[in-house]
């Protein structure tokens, strides 16, 4: 999860460059994300009384106990 972390901070201070340089932020491209990261709360789950499949689990970048 530390990398996604990084990039985000790569990324915002692109645009931070930018509009320290002048651009105008109406005039910055807008960047796509090329990954999702899906974070489960079980806790939370729980609590609401959903039951999370496995399959699901298996994906999860994160599982939050």
């Amino acid at each position: 999860m530390a990398e996604s972390y990084k990039e985000f901070n790569r990324r915002a201070a692109f645009y931070v460059d930018k509009i320290i340089r002048g651009a105008k932020p109406a005039d910055l491209p807008v960047q796509q994300p090329t990954r999702f990261f899906l974070t489960i709360n079980r806790k939370t789950a729980d609590t609401l009384g959903l039951t999370m499949p496995l399959e699901l689990l298996v994906q999860t970048d994160e599982v939050i106990e």
